[in-house]
């Protein structure tokens, strides 16, 4: 990387023998700086250390606890937005400007460009590459974040809006670059990313998604650590409940799916988003 100013944070909490993101980093070919970020009421904070050595980077959740807004009043702390929070403060304590977010359960990252109905995403091998290109394109434009896709956006392969027309899009979720210099708050116990993207865009934030770049990360559910307990404990009801809660005028539940139908969170972008007229229609 030729920005010595960068760095990747690793989200992680209770997967100390499975932080996958870090081995796939490896594989696909990243070689700058890694961060651990991890809190102090982690049971596997030691081996962590053990294994991580220096690059494990420490915060308390309760210096985080009357910073944002939490939405409720539950007492179950093993939730990823105190870390989320905690990152613009801890990149300044290394002495980096900008850095990328990553959760610790990522199996591969794609290309996701579809030249031909038959195209597939394609693994990438040269992550050095993408993530100085994506640092040097946040610089350019005035976005509070930006992320890379998710797997699932693309159901449907070559015929998905995401594959057909790659045009960022004014979300952002799972991963973040970001900048010291342009901070915001998480707000949420959980659904955190849609609860601020949706929020924050209301105010005329920009939140954007990367349509030609994936990230593949486990279902959720199914992998132990992490946010699986608390997802099962609340379901995804309650989840998709949180970001109506912020943005009423623009979120509600409704069901998503083909056959297979669950609740999941819709968002109406035409009342969440301040909109530009045209000169001609100034009085």
């Amino acid at each position: 990387m030729e920005n010595k100013d960068f760095a990747v944070f690793v989200l992680t909490y209770g997967r100390s023998d499975r932080v996958v993101t870090y081995e796939t980093l490896k594989k696909q070919g990243y070689t700058g700086e890694v961060y651990f970020i991890c809190s102090d009421d982690d049971k596997e904070l030691e081996v962590y250390k053990n294994l991580y050595k220096d690059k494990v980077i420490v915060f308390s959740k309760k210096d985080y606890k009357d910073k944002f807004d939490i939405g409720d009043n539950f007492d179950d702390e093993r939730v990823v937005v105190y870390a989320r929070n905690a990152c613009f403060d801890l990149a300044k304590k290394i002495g980096v400007k900008y850095f990328l977010v990553l959760d610790d359960d990522y199996g591969s990252f794609h290309y996701r460009i579809y030249k031909t109905s038959k195209a597939k995403p394609k693994r990438i091998f040269n992550l050095n590459n993408i993530f100085e290109a994506m640092l040097n394109y946040y610089k350019s434009i005035p976005a509070k974040t930006i992320a890379m896709a998710q797997g699932g956006d693309f159901i449907g392969g070559a015929g998905n809006s995401y594959a057909s027309n790659p045009k960022l899009r004014r979300k952002c979720m799972n991963s973040f670059l970001c900048s010291t210099d342009r901070p915001f708050n998480f707000v949420g116990r959980i659904n955190e990313d849609v609860n601020t993207y949706v929020q924050n865009a209301t105010t005329g934030d920009l939140f954007f998604t990367l349509p030609i770049l994936s990230v593949e990360q486990k279902t959720t559910q199914s992998n132990e650590g992490g946010l699986t307990e608390i997802y099962l404990s609340k379901g995804t009801y309650v989840k998709s409940f949180y970001s109506v809660m912020y943005t009423p005028s623009a979120v509600k539940v409704s069901l998503m799916g083909d056959k297979h139908m669950r609740l999941h969170h819709r968002i109406t972008w035409n009342n969440a988003t301040p909109v530009i007229l045209e000169e001609k229609y100034k009085k």
